[in-house]
């Protein structure tokens, strides 16, 4: 007769937890992309954002440039700088630029 001897598995140890930045949800916050130094402007709604960056969505599947300012207030002069990290649709993620 054969003695089963316990199998030395290895335990997994926890993984590290990824400390994403925090978030505030706007829920489709008005907001203007501008290209071409201001000369273009076109709709958007910001769904989320953060210190490094937001998430956009457009009316239509615009084909908006790689890079873009992003006005969040249309009376104000300040305008964000961004790049698009990705894309899906219309919804649009983007990081902010120094």
């Amino acid at each position: 007769m054969m003695i089963d001897k316990p199998i030395d598995k290895p335990i997994d140890k926890p993984r590290a937890k990824v400390q994403r930045e925090p978030r505030r949800q706007t829920h489709k916050q008005p907001a203007w992309i501008t290209v071409d130094d201001g000369a273009t402007k076109l709709d958007c709604f910001v769904l989320d954002v953060a210190p490094g960056g937001a998430k956009i969505m457009t009316d239509a599947e615009i084909d908006v440039r790689d890079r873009f300012m992003l006005a969040l207030v249309p009376t104000h002069p300040t305008r964000q700088p961004c790049e698009v990290v990705w894309r899906r649709g219309n919804i649009f993620g983007v990081k902010f630029l120094p």
